[in-house]
C-alpha cells in the first residue's frame, strides 16, 4: 500500500514565522536540561506547556508510585504509574535531581526486595538503568545505594539445587542491576566485599571461581582499586579460562577508562564521600594500607603503562594476542581455555554476558595510551617500526672450512650498538605494544589468509579507532580532567592511523561482510583523525577499480570505502583539500545505477545520499579578479582524477603529505570542478530513467518485479532527492524540465510506481514549480483517459494485473499523486479543479488499480493540506540558504554542522483556508458517497458483482479520506465516557485511582475545541462512517458467501482506518525514533558528538512531534459504537475464509494494544465458538486468536480468568479434526509459559528501606487532601484482590484434576494437566491432599512424559513442604532458604594453612558418633579456606540416635505427608515404579530425576517406606540385566541419598542392609553395567562428607589398595579404578588426606603392561595435582592475602600455582627415562617397552594439565622432562609416542607460560635445535619455535629474542635443506617483530657472505657442497628478510631484491629455486599496492625485478 511516506516530508515555502511560543519558565532558564528542553520546545510549531504544569503531573505520577508501594499494590498499580513515568520521560522535561534520587531508591528496593515477581523486577531493573545512567545528573557524592540486598538474592537463585529446576531470569536481573548501579556503591565497603567473595573460591572448581569472579567484578566499585588490582592479576595469571579473561578483560576496560581522570581513586574521597547506604548485615572492616599511602600529594593511579605495571601490561598483550583467535600450525593450541571451560556448569550463563573481550581490549589500548615514554626518531615506513643505521657489519667473514659458517651467521647481533635508553612509537607505550601486536598479525588482515579471526581482527581496530576519537574529543572539551601531561598527542594520533592504516587497506577487499562493515566503519573514524593519510591511498585504489579493470566486488568494496571516508571529501572542516577529489569520483560513479547489479546500486545510491545532504549542486561563480598566472595551477576539467604526485619527495618527507595548498587554491581547483555539476547530474537523472524503463512488469500489487526491484528504485529515489533537496534554482529548473518532458512523453506500465516517486523527489524540493507545471497536464490526461473508457471493467480483486489499456489513467494519477507531495497551501489554488477531478474519478473508476489510486490521491492531498511536518531539510539554514553569500561561495559551508540552538525550521502548520478546503472536500465528495454506500446496505437491494464493485470502490474512497486526517479533529474524552472506559477496562479489581489516565498536551492538531462546529461536523461524520461500518459488517457477515470477501477485506481495512488512524498513526513514534538513531549514527564522526548535520535535527524535531502525539494516542475513546466494532471484528477473526481471519486477528491484536478493554470484551465470544457443535473454520479461528499473545497471557496470567480459560481448552478434545488438535496443542504450550507457580508471599514481607523509599518520595510532592484514604482504599482492594486470586488458584487446581482423574481425558489432554499441576504446586500455602496423590500417582503412568513431569512435581512437592518446615518465615520463603536443626554455623579459628589442612586430614578418620551428637564435626561442603577462610563454615550434627530429625513436618503439610505415607508404604506403589526404573531406555548411567525422586520420599517419610522396598530391590539387583542393575542402582542412590539425616540407628540398620550388596556390586563382571555403577557412587558422594558413607569409602579404598595392577583381567582392574575414579573426582578437594597413598600405589606401578591402566594413572595424576593446589599467604584472611598480593615481589608465588607438588617424582622420572631408553625393546615391540608406555602415559598426564584451569603449574613438569619430550619425537617406531609428545608441545603454547618459565624453556628449545643428533628433531622443533614465538612474544625479553634469532641462523647452515628452508621461514616469522636494528645487522651479514662464496668449477670437488650450502644459506636469509615484510617496501628491499637475488636467478638448485619463489611471493603480496610500491624502485631496479619474476610484464 503506498501511502506517501510523510516522514520523508521536507521543503516549500517557509511557513510562518516562528512566533515566540516558548512558555517563560522554560525560556528563562539558564539550566543546562531547560536548554536542551528549549531547544526541543523551538524545533516544533506549537506552544509546549509550561515547565511549571509538567512537573505537577510528574509530582502526581510520583505520589501513585508512592502510594502503590505503600499499599503494596506492584501489579497492577506500580505498573500502570511506572509505564505513565517512561511516557512523561519521552517530552524531555527534567525530573528535579532528588526526586530522581528518590525514584532510584524506590525502584532499587523494589528490585531487592525478596519475592518480588518477576516481570515487576524486569520493569523497576530497566526504570532503574534509565534513571541511573547518566553520570552528569548523578554521582556517588548525590546517592549511595547498599550492595548487599541484591548479593543475598543473587548468592541464594545463582546455583540450583539437584531437585531445583525452575530456572528464573532472577540471577540475570540482579547482575544486571548490580551492573547498573555499582557506581553508587560506597568505595569504603570494598573491604567488606572482599571478605565475602574471596573465600568462596576453590580452585579445584571452576564454578566456584567464576562465581566469585564475578561477584567481586561485579559489584567492587571501580574507584579506588589501587588496594585490589594486584589480587585480580595474581588470580588470573594463575588461572587458565576463556569465561574469566572475558569477564576480566571488560572490568580492566572499565578500569582503564574512568581512570585517566587521576582524582577518581583518590584516597582522600572515601572519608568525603557519606556513608550513609549500609545494609543490616553489612560490615566496614578497615583494612590497614599502609603500603599504599604516599608522602606526595595524590596524582593518580598512573603506572608504567596506564594504571598498569610492566608486567601486567605484558600479560593483557598475552592474552590480547589470544584473543584474536589466530590458529597457527597449533590449531588447538587456543582450546586450552575453552577446555578448561566446560567445568563450568549451565548456571554461569543466567548471568549477564560480559562486554565482547575484542571491544574491551581495544578500550584497553586507547585508555593506557599517554605520551609516557622517549619518542622513536621518526619513521618513513607504513607500518612504523624503526629502520636505524647499518651496524653489526664488521663480524668477520669465516674461512673456507667446513662448519664455520653456522658460527658466524650466529653470531652476536649489534652488541656495541646497543640502545641505552628503550623508545618507544610516538612516545607512547601502549601505542608500541599495539604497533607490535598489528605487525605480527599484519598477513591474517589480508583476504588470501581471511577466517573465523578476520571479524575479531577487523573489529579490534574499528574499536581502537572508535575509542581513540571518543578520547580525542573529550580530551578537547573544556571540563576535561585529564592531566594534561597524560593526554594524547597528535603524534600519537597520527602514529596510531599510520599504523593501522596498511591492515585496513588490506581487509578492505575481504569478502566477509561482518568484516567490510567492521573495516567502514574504522576507515569513517580514521578520516576524521587523519583525512591525508587515509582518503590519498582509497582515491588510488578507487580509480582503476572504478574504471573496471577489476573483479566486481572490488569494485563493491572500493565504493564502500568512499562512502566511509565521504566525511574527507564534503566535510570542509574535516580535510579542506578533500572536496576537489568530489567530483571526479561523482563521474566514476555513474555507471554504478545499474539494474542489473543490485549490491553495486546499493553502495552506489548510499555514497550518493551520504554526501548529497552535506552539500549544494550548483555552479560556483568565479570570484571577479582575475588569479593571474595561478590559472595554469588548475588542472585541464577531464574525466581523469587530479592525482597529486606524493612519492617524489626526498626521504624523511611523510607518506602522504602532499605540498599543502593554500585554502584560496583549493577553492580554485574546486570551482573550476564545479561547473560540471549540471551535466552530472542530467547524467545522474538520465541513469536513473534508464533504470526505471528496464524495470520488470508490475505486479497486482503495484510494485515491479520482486523485493530487490522494490528496494532498488527505493534507494535511488532516495538518492534522487537528497539531490533535488540541495539543487541551486538553475539547476533544479533543468531537473524538473528534464522529468516534465520524460513523465509527458513516455507511459511505461513498468514504472508506475516508480514515476511517482520520481515526481515525488522533485515536489518534495518545490512542491509550487512542481504543482504549477504537472497539475495541468495531468488533469487533462486523466479527464480525456476517463472519457474514452479508462478504468471501466469492473474489477474488485486485489490480485488481479492492471489492463494495459488503463496504463495511461494510472501513470497520470501517479504523477499527480507525487506532485501533492508537500506544502498543502500551494493545492488551495486548484481547489474547484481538484475538486471536480475527485468528484470525476469517484464516478469513472471501476476497476481495482484504478478507485485505489485515486483513493490514495485523496489521501495524499488530505495529509499534505491537514498534516503538521516540516517543510524541507536542506543541510544549512533557510535563511543562509538564501543569502548571497552562501549562492556564491556555497562550497565553504558543505558538511556544515549545528548546535542544537542555531537550527532554525519551518515547519507546514494547517492554517483556516486549507482547513475550510478539507472540510470542502469531506462536504462535497465524501459525504455523498457515504450517502450512497448507506443505500447500497438498503434491504431489497440486489447483490450481485456490480453492487460489490460500488460497495468497494465508494469504501476505498472514504476510507482513504478518513485515512488522510490523523492529525485533524482531536478526541476528547468526557469524564463519564472515562469511567465508563474505567469499569470495563482489561484491569480487574483495581481502585480507578491506580489506573493511569493522562491529561491530553498539545500535538498540532489542527481543530482541537470540541466547541468548533467545524470540529464538531468532522466528528459527526466519522461517526456516521463508523455506524455504517458495522452496519454493513452486520450484513455481510450474514450474507456470507464466497464473492464477498474483496468487500470484506476492504470493510476490515475501513474499521482499522476508523479505529486506528490516529495521531501518531502516520509518523509513529517508534519509526521515527528507529530512524533518528539509524541517521544518527550515520551522521556520527565520533562518539559524544555536539554537533550534527541539520538534516539530523530536522528528524529529531519530528520525532519530538510524534512523542507528543503518541501521548495523546495512549487513551482511545472506545465507546458504544467502537465496542460494537470490536465486537465485529471478533465474528470476523472466526469467519470462515482463513486470509479473512488472518487479517481480522491482526487488527484485533492492534486493537489490544491501543485501546483497554478489548480482551475483556472479547472472550466470551471467542470461548462461545470453542463449545461442541461449532463449525470447525469457526473453532480453529477461535484457536488461532486465543493464541495470540495479548489474548494468551491475559486469559492465562490472570488468576481469576485462567479457570475458565483452562475448562474451555480442555473442552476442546470433543473436536478431533487433527488441524484443530494441532491448534490446541500451540495454544497450550503459548500459555504454560504463563502460569507461574502462585506466589503471594512477596505482600507478607515487611521490607523497611521499601517504606522508608516510598516515604522519602512521598514527603517531596505536594501533598493534597485525601490522598491517605487512597492508600487504605488501595490496600484494601489489593487483599481482597489477592484472596480472589488465591480461591481462583484453588478453583483451577480441584477443575484441573476433575479433568486429569476423567478417565475419558485424552492422553495429549492429560500431560498438559499434569504440567499445569506442577506448576500451581506453591511454597506460600498447603498443599492438597488430592492434589498431591494425583501427582504421586501418576509418577508409574505408562506415558514417559507423564512420568517425566510428575516426577519433578514429586520433588517440587517434597521441596516445599520441607521449606515450609524449615523457614523461619516470608523470606526464608521467597528465597527458598531452610534453616536445617542439625546446620551449625561454626567460627573459624586460627587461619593458618596447618588448620585448614587439619580439617582436611579429618575427613580420613571415621566419625565418633557419640562426639557428633554433641558437636558438629560433619562437613559436606568445603565453602572456604582455599584461598582464604571466610568468618564461619556450615558444620552438621549427627541426628538424633532415635527420633526423627524433621518430623512431624508443617502442621499445615499434614494432609499431604499422610497421602504421601499411605502411597509410599504400599509396595504396589513401588513394585510399578520399579517396572518403569527398569525398563530399557537409551541412558548407561542412572537419572537424576529418577533417584531425587525416590529421595525426596525417603527425606519426607524416613526409613518407613525401606522394608516394603527392600524385596524389590533385592530381587532388581540379582538380575543381571544392565535395566535393571540400573533401576537397582537407581533405588539404592535414593535411599542413600535421603538417609542423609535419618536417626542414627535407622542409618545403621541401613547400612547392614547395604553393605553385603556391595559384593554383589564389585563382583559384576559386565561392561555394561559398570558406568551404570560409576554413576551411582558419583551422585551418593555428590557433596558428602564421605564419613557419612564409611562402608562405601572403606570398601573403595580397600579394592584400589589390594587390585593386582599386573593381574591377568583387566576388567577388574578397570572396574576398581572407575569406582575410584567416580569417589575422588567428586570428592574433590576431601580427597586431600589420601592423596600421598594413592600417589606411592600408582607410581610403583608405573611399569603396569595394560595401557588402560596407565590412562587411568594419568588421570589420577593430573587430578591429584590439581587437589593440592594451594595458594600460600602467609594467614589465610582476605586482608592479608590481598595486602599481600601488594607488597610480595612479583615472582613470589602466592597463589601456588607453581606445580612444585611432582618435583621429586618429576626428577626420578628424569633419571629413570635414560635407563628405560636403554632397555628400549626393537622394531615391532617397542610400543611394550617401559620407556614407550610411561612416555605416552607422561604425555597424557601432562595433556590434562595444559587443559585444566591450573595449566600453569604444568610447566614445573614440562620444563625438567623437556629434553626427553623432544626425544619422544624423534621415535620412529612408535608412533602414538611420537604424535603425543608433538601434540604436548604445541599446546603448551597456546598457554600463557608463568614468566619465570619462558627463559629456561628456551633455553631448552635451543639446547634441542643446536645439540640434538638428530635433523628430525630440528625439522619438528623450529617451527615450534615459531609458535611459541607468536603467542608469547609480549613476555620475551629483547635480550632472548636476539637469541633466538642467533639460534635460527645457525640453522641456516644445516647440512639438511629441509631444515635450512624451515629455518628461513621460522626466522621470517620472527622478524616481523624484531628491532629493526637486528634486521640491518642480519641483512649486511648475508649480503657480505653473499658476495664472498664464489661455487668452484668442479662440482665434484668437496669445497663445491660447502660453498654451495653457504651461498644457501645467505639467500635464504635474505628471502627471510624480504618475506618478513609481505605488504611494505622497506628501504632496503629494492637493493637486495634486484641486486642481489636477481643475480642468482639461474644458480644451480636448490639456490635458484629459493630465489623464485620469493620472487612469487613478492609479488602475490605486494599486488595490490603495486602502484604506490613501484614509486620505491628505480628504472633499472624496475627492469631487474621484471627478469627477476620472468619477464612478467606487470611490474615492467
Amino acid at each position: 500500500m503506498n501511502i506517501p511516506d510523510v516522514s520523508t516530508l521536507s521543503l516549500g515555502d517557509t511557513g510562518p514565522p516562528q512566533s515566540s511560543h516558548i512558555p517563560d519558565d522554560i525560556m528563562n532558564s539558564g539550566d543546562r536540561y531547560m536548554v536542551k528542553l528549549q531547544n526541543y520546545a523551538k524545533s516544533i510549531p506549537y506552544s509546549v506547556e509550561p515547565n511549571s504544569k509538567m512537573q505537577q503531573m510528574l509530582d502526581f505520577i510520583l505520589l501513585r508510585i508512592a502510594q502503590s508501594v505503600e499499599a503494596k499494590d506492584y501489579d497492577p498499580g506500580l505498573l500502570q504509574w511506572d509505564s505513565m513515568l517512561t511516557y512523561w520521560c519521552m517530552l524531555k522535561y527534567p525530573i528535579p535531581k532528588e526526586k530522581r534520587i528518590a525514584l532510584i531508591k524506590i525502584y532499587f528496593t523494589i528490585c531487592t526486595t525478596p519475592g518480588m515477581p518477576n516481570h515487576i523486577v524486569a520493569a523497576c531493573a530497566d526504570g532503574l538503568q534509565v534513571l541511573a545512567r547518566s553520570k552528569k545528573k548523578l554521582s556517588i557524592e548525590d546517592m549511595r545505594l547498599p550492595w548487599m540486598p541484591i548479593y543475598k538474592i543473587l548468592s541464594k537463585d545463582l546455583f540450583l539445587t539437584r531437585r531445583q529446576f525452575e530456572i528464573s531470569q532472577t540471577s540475570w536481573y540482579m547482575g544486571y542491576i548490580a551492573d547498573n548501579v555499582r557506581r553508587f556503591f560506597h568505595p569504603a565497603a570494598i573491604d567488606e566485599m572482599l571478605s565475602t567473595f574471596l573465600p568462596m573460591m576453590n580452585g579445584t572448581s571452576l564454578n566456584s571461581i567464576l562465581a566469585s569472579q564475578y561477584y567481586m567484578l561485579t559489584f567492587l566499585p571501580l574507584s579506588h582499586p589501587q588496594s585490589y588490582l594486584p589480587m585480580l592479576f595474581r588470580v588470573w595469571e594463575s588461572i587458565n579460562s576463556y569465561m574469566f579473561d572475558d569477564r576480566m578483560l571488560q572490568f580492566l576496560a572499565r578500569l582503564s577508562e574512568i581512570h585517566v581522570d587521576p582524582t577518581v581513586s583518590d584516597p582522600h574521597r572515601i572519608q568525603d564521600i557519606p556513608d550513609d547506604a549500609r545494609s543490616e548485615e553489612e560490615g566496614r572492616p578497615e583494612w590497614p594500607k599502609d603500603d599504599l599511602e604516599t608522602k606526595w600529594r595524590w596524582s593518580g593511579l598512573f603506572s608504567d603503562v596506564g594504571i598498569y605495571s610492566e608486567t601486567e601490561w605484558n600479560f593483557i598483550m598475552a592474552k590480547c594476542m589470544a584473543s584474536m583467535e589466530i590458529p597457527l600450525a597449533d590449531a588447538g593450541s587456543l582450546t586450552t581455555g575453552p577446555n578448561a571451560d566446560g567445568q563450568a556448569t549451565f548456571e554461569m550463563n543466567r548471568l549477564p554476558k560480559p562486554n565482547w573481550r575484542i571491544a574491551s581490549l581495544a578500550r584497553i589500548f586507547v585508555y593506557s595510551m599517554a605520551p609516557d615514554g622517549l619518542p622513536n626518531p621518526a619513521s618513513t615506513a607504513p607500518t612504523p617500526l624503526f629502520t636505524p643505521l647499518a651496524s653489526g657489519a664488521s663480524t668477520p667473514l669465516p674461512q673456507q672450512q667446513n662448519g664455520g659458517l653456522g658460527d658466524y651467521l650466529s653470531s652476536p647481533l649489534g652488541k656495541g650498538n646497543r640502545l641505552k635508553t628503550k623508545t618507544y612509537l610516538a612516545g607512547c607505550k601502549a601505542l608500541d605494544s599495539l604497533a607490535k601486536l598489528i605487525a605480527s598479525t599484519e598477513s591474517f588482515f589480508h583476504p588470501t589468509n581471511s577466517g573465523s579471526w578476520t571479524s575479531d581482527l577487523s573489529a579490534f581496530i574499528k574499536y581502537l579507532v572508535y575509542d581513540f576519537n571518543k578520547r580525542w574529543y573529550e580530551e578537547q572539551q573544556p571540563e576535561c580532567k585529564t592531566p594534561t601531561h597524560r593526554r594524547l598527542t597528535k603524534e600519537i594520533k597520527r602514529e596510531l592511523v599510520k599504523c593501522l592504516r596498511t591492515v585496513t587497506l588490506l581487509a578492505m577487499f575481504s569478502q566477509d561482510t561482518t568484516t567490510i562493515s567492521n573495516i567502514q566503519s574504522c576507515m569513517k573514524s580514521m578520516s576524521i583523525m587523519e583525512p591525508d593519510l587515509v582518503l590519498h591511498p582509497i582515491l588510488e585504489r578507487a580509480v582503476p577499480a572504478l574504471e573496471a579493470l577489476v573483479e566486481t566486488h572490488r569494485t563493491i568494496a572500493v565504493i564502500k570505502a568512499l562512502g566511509a571516508v565521504a566525511p574527507a571529501m564534503v566535510c570542509r572542516h574535516v580535510y579542506y583539500p578533500g572536496a576537489k577529489h568530489l567530483i571526479p569520483i561523482l563521474d566514476l560513479l555513474l555507471p554504478g545505477i545499474d539494474l542489473n547489479d543490485p549490491p553495486k546500486t546499493f553502495c552506489t545510491t548510499s555514497f550518493i545520499s551520504e554526501i548529497a545532504q552535506y552539500i549544494k549542486f550548483g555552479e560556483l561563480a568565479h570570484p571577479g579578479v582575475t588569479m593571474g598566472d595561478g590559472v595554469d595551477l588548475l588542472p585541464p576539467a577531464s574525466k581523469e582524477l587530479p592525482v597529486l604526485e606524493i612519492e617524489q619527495f626526498p626521504e624523511g618527507v611523510e607518506l602522504g603529505s602532499e605540498q599543502q595548498l593554500s585554502n584560496e587554491e583549493e577553492d580554485a581547483l574546486l570551482r573550476d570542478t564545479a561547473g560540471t555539476f549540471a551535466d552530472w547530474v542530467a547524467a545522474f537523472l538520465r541513469r536513473v530513467i534508464l533504470l526505471f524503463e528496464n524495470l520488470p512488469e508490475e505486479g497486482p500489487n503495484g510494485s515491479a518485479g520482486g523485493a530487490t526491484e522494490v528496494q532498488l528504485v527505493d534507494s535511488v529515489s532516495g538518492a534522487f532527492s537528497q539531490i533535488c533537496i540541495h539543487l541551486s534554482e538553475p539547476l533544479y529548473d533543468m531537473v524538473l524540465g528534464l522529468v516534465y518532458d520524460y513523465a509527458t512523453q513516455n507511459v511505461r506500465s513498468n514504472a508506475v510506481r516508480a514515476i511517482h516517486q520520481l515526481v515525488e523527489c522533485v515536489a518534495n524540493a518545490n512542491p509550487a514549480k512542481t504543482l504549477d507545471r504537472f497539475l495541468p497536464y495531468c488533469e487533462r490526461s486523466i479527464r480525456t483517459e476517463l472519457e474514452h473508457g479508462a478504468s471501466s471493467l469492473r474489477i474488485t480483486s486485489s490480485h488481479s494485473t492492471p489492463l494495459p489499456s488503463d496504463a495511461t489513467l494510472h501513470w497520470n494519477l501517479a504523477i499527480l499523486r507525487g506532485a501533492m507531495y508537500n506544502d498543502g497551501r500551494v493545492t488551495l489554488k486548484y481547489s474547484d479543479r481538484l475538486i471536480s477531478l475527485f468528484k470525476l474519478l469517484n464516478e469513472k473508476t471501476f476497476s481495482k488499480r484504478g478507485y485505489s489510486s485515486s483513493g490514495k490521491l485523496l489521501s495524499s492531498t488530505l495529509l499534505t493540506l491537514s498534516h503538521t511536518y516540516p517543510l524541507e531539510n536542506k543541510f544549512v539554514n533557510p535563511d543562509e540558504w538564501d543569502s548571497e553569500e552562501f549562492k556564491a561561495n556555497h562550497h565553504k559551508y558543505w558538511g556544515k554542522l549545528y548546535h542544537p540552538e542555531d537550527v532554525k525550521l519551518t515547519w507546514h502548520v494547517p492554517n483556516e483556508e486549507e482547513i475550510d478546503f478539507v472540510l470542502r472536500i469531506f462536504r462535497e465528495v465524501i459525504e455523498p458517497i457515504l450517502d450512497k454506500l448507506h443505500g447500497l446496505l438498503q434491504p431489497g437491494i440486489v447483490r450481485d458483482e456490480v453492487w460489490r464493485n460500488d460497495f468497494c470502490r465508494h469504501l476505498s474512497f472514504v476510507r482513504n479520506a478518513f485515512s488522510g486526517i490523523p492529525t485533524l479533529a482531536k478526541e476528547v474524552l468526557t469524564p463519564e465516557e472515562l469511567r465508563a472506559t474505567m469499569e470495563s477496562s482489561d484491569i480487574l479489581f483495581e481502585i480507578p485511582e491506580m489506573i493511569a489516565t493522562i491529561e491530553p498536551l498539545n500535538s498540532g492538531f489542527a481543530l482541537s475545541d470540541p466547541a468548533d462546529p467545524r470540529h464538531q461536523y468532522i466528528t459527526g461524520l466519522r461517526r456516521k462512517f463508523g455506524e455504517f461500518l458495522h452496519k454493513a459488517s452486520v450484513s455481510l457477515q450474514q450474507q456470507g458467501e464466497e464473492n464477498t470477501v474483496d468487500a470484506v477485506h476492504g470493510l476490515l481495512r475501513s474499521i482499522r482506518t476508523f479505529l486506528l488512524e490516529y495521531g501518531d498513526s502516520r509518523d509513529s513514534y517508534y519509526l521515527q525514533s528507529d530512524r533518528y538513531v539509524t541517521e544518527q549514527n550515520i551522521a556520527r564522526h565520533y562518539a559524544g558528538q555536539k554537533v550534527w548535520p541539520r538534516a539530523l535535527y530536522v528528524r529529531r524535531a519530528r520525532l519530538y512531534h510524534a512523542a507528543r502525539l503518541r501521548w495523546n494516542s495512549i487513551e482511545r475513546r472506545r465507546g458504544s459504537l467502537e465496542n460494537l466494532l470490536v465486537d465485529d471484528v471478533t465474528q470476523w477473526s472466526m469467519w470462515n475464509y482463513a486470509t479473512v481471519r488472518e487479517s481480522s486477528q491482526a487488527l484485533l491484536e492492534s486493537l489490544c494494544n491501543t485501546f483497554d478493554g478489548v480482551r475483556r470484551r472479547c472472550l466470551p465470544a471467542l470461548y462461545k465458538a470453542l463449545e461442541p457443535g461449532t463449525e470447525d473454520d469457526r473453532m480453529k479461528g477461535a484457536l488461532w486468536t486465543l493464541n495470540l499473545s495479548v489474548f494468551a497471557k491475559y486469559a492465562s496470567g490472570q488468576p481469576t480468568l485462567a479457570t475458565e480459560f483452562v475448562k474451555k481448552l480442555f473442552a476442546c478434545q470433543h473436536n478431533e479434526k487433527a488441524s484443530i488438535q494441532d491448534c490446541v496443542a500451540s495454544l497450550s504450550e503459548t500459555c504454560m509459559g504463563n502460569f507461574g507457580e502462585p506466589c503471594h508471599v512477596v505482600y507478607d514481607i515487611e521490607n523497611g528501606d521499601l517504606n522508608a523509599a516510598a516515604y522519602a518520595l512521598k514527603s517531596l510532592v505536594p501533598a493534597k487532601a485525601g490522598e491517605d484514604e487512597v492508600i487504605v482504599r488501595c490496600r484494601k482492594q489489593r487483599i481482597d484482590r489477592i484472596s480472589r486470586f488465591d480461591q481462583a488458584v484453588s478453583l483451577t487446581t480441584e477443575t484441573l484434576l476433575e479433568i486429569a482423574n476423567n478417565p475419558r481425558t485424552h492422553w495429549r489432554y492429560a500431560i498438559a494437566a499434569v504440567r499445569l499441576l506442577r506448576s500451581l504446586l506453591r511454597r506460600d500455602a498447603p498443599l492438597t491432599a488430592d492434589h498431591v496423590r494425583y501427582l504421586f500417582e501418576k509418577t508409574y503412568d505408562s506415558n514417559a512424559s507423564m512420568r517425566y513431569y510428575s516426577q519433578r512435581a514429586v520433588m517440587k512437592i517434597s521441596r516445599f513442604i520441607k521449606l515450609r518446615s524449615l523457614a523461619q518465615g516470608p523470606v526464608d520463603l521467597a528465597v527458598e532458604q531452610n534453616h536445617n536443626p542439625l546446620r551449625k554455623k561454626v567460627p573459624m579459628q586460627g587461619f593458618t594453612r596447618e588448620s585448614t589442612e587439619r580439617a582436611l586430614r579429618d575427613y580420613r578418620t571415621p566419625l565418633d558418633l557419640t562426639r557428633a551428637h554433641q558437636e558438629p564435626l560433619i562437613r559436606d561442603k568445603i565453602s572456604s579456606g582455599w584461598l582464604v577462610c571466610g568468618k564461619t563454615a556450615d558444620y552438621f550434627l549427627a541426628p538424633h540416635p532415635t527420633k526423627s530429625t524433621f518430623q512431624p513436618w508443617d502442621a499445615g503439610s499434614d494432609d499431604a505427608v499422610s497421602a504421601i505415607r499411605a502411597i509410599a508404604t504400599d509396595a504396589a506403589f513401588w513394585k510399578k515404579l520399579s517396572t518403569h526404573y527398569s525398563t530399557e531406555n537409551s541412558s548407561d548411567v542412572i537419572l537424576q530425576d529418577n533417584l531425587c525422586c525416590v529421595k525426596s520420599i525417603f527425606q519426607l517419610l524416613d526409613d518407613e517406606p525401606l522394608e516394603v522396598l527392600k524385596p524389590i530391590v533385592e530381587e532388581l539387583l540379582q538380575d543381571k540385566d544392565k535395566n535393571k542393575q540400573r533401576a537397582a542402582a537407581e533405588f539404592l542412590a535414593g535411599i542413600i541419598a535421603g538417609s542423609k539425616h535419618w536417626p542414627t540407628e535407622s542409618q545403621v540398620k541401613l547400612w547392614k542392609w547395604f553393605t553385603p550388596m556391595m559384593d554383589t556390586i564389585f563382583n559384576q563382571k559386565s561392561n555394561e553395567s559398570l558406568s551404570v555403577w560409576s554413576s551411582f557412587f558419583e551422585h551418593v558422594f555428590y557433596n558428602k562428607d564421605p564419613r557419612r558413607l564409611q562402608p562405601i569409602v572403606d570398601r573403595i579404598i580397600e579394592e584400589f589398595e589390594t587390585v593386582d595392577f599386573n593381574g591377568e583381567s583387566t576388567f577388574e582392574i578397570i572396574q576398581v579404578l572407575c569406582f575410584f575414579r567416580a569417589f575422588y573426582e567428586q570428592l574433590g578437594l576431601k580427597f586431600t588426606p589420601w592423596v600421598e597413598d594413592v600417589l606411592a600405589r600408582c607410581w610403583a606401578e608405573l611399569k603396569c603392561e595394560h595401557e588402560d591402566v596407565l590412562a587411568y594413572f594419568s588421570e589420577i595424576f593430573a587430578f591429584c595435582g590439581k587437589v593440592m593446589w594451594r595458594p600460600n599467604p602467609s594467614l589465610l584472611t582476605p586482608e592479608t592475602f590481598v595486602r599481600e598480593c601488594r607488597t610480595l615481589p612479583e615472582f613470589a608465588d602466592i597463589m601456588g600455582s607453581r606445580g612444585v607438588f611432582y618435583e621429586e617424582r618429576v626428577a626420578e622420572l628424569v633419571k629413570q627415562f635414560p635407563v628405560w631408553r636403554k632397555e628400549r625393546l626393537p622394531g615391532v615391540r617397542a610400543f611394550q617397552s617401559t620407556y614407550d608406555r610411561v612416555g605416552i602415559l607422561v604425555c597424557k598426564w601432562l595433556f590434562q594439565l595444559i587443559h585444566d584451569t591450573n595449566a600453569g603449574s604444568a610447566f614445573d613438569c614440562i620444563l625438567p622432562l623437556m629434553p626427553e619430550l623432544i626425544r619422544f619425537t624423534e621415535v620412529n617406531d612408535n608412533d602414538e609416542l611420537a604424535y603425543r609428545s608433538k601434540l604436548l608441545m604445541v599446546r603448551m603454547c597456546g598457554v600463557i607460560i608463568p614468566r619465570q618459565f619462558i627463559n629456561p624453556l628456551l633455553d631448552e628449545i635451543f639446547n634441542a635445535i643446536t645439540t640434538f643428533p638428530s635433523w628430525k628433531v630440528r625439522l619438528k622443533i623450529l617451527p615450534l619455535v615459531q609458535v611459541f614465538y607468536f603467542r608469547q612474544s609480549f613476555l620475551i625479553s629483547d635480550k632472548k629474542l636476539v637469541e633466538m634469532i642467533e639460534v635460527i641462523c645457525r640453522c641456516l647452515d644445516d647440512e639438511v635443506v629441509e631444515v635450512r628452508e624451515m629455518a628461513a621461514t621460522t626466522l621470517s616469522g620472527i622478524l616481523r617483530l624484531s628491532p629493526r636494528r637486528s634486521i640491518i645487522a642480519l641483512k649486511d651479514r648475508f649480503v657480505r657472505l653473499i658476495k664472498n662464496v664464489k661455487l668452484p668449477q668442479d662440482r665434484k670437488s668437496p669445497a663445491y657442497s660447502v660453498a654451495l650450502r653457504q651461498l644457501h644459506a645467505a639467500i635464504l636469509g635474505v628471502c627471510a628478510l624480504i618475506d618478513s615484510y609481505p605488504y611494505t617496501i622497506e628501504r632496503w628491499m629494492p637493493e637486495l631484491l634486484t641486486n642481489v637475488l636477481a643475480e642468482h636467478t639461474y644458480d644451480p638448485i636448490p639456490i635458484s629455486t629459493t630465489v623464485r619463489k620469493c620472487a612469487s611471493t613478492f609479488r602475490k603480496t605486494h599486488q595490490d599496492t603495486w602502484h604506490e610500491d613501484s614509486k620505491k624502485f628505480s628504472e633499472e631496479q624496475l627492469a631487474a625485478l621484471s627478469t627477476l619474476l620472468s619477464g612478467s610484464s606487470y611490474y615492467a
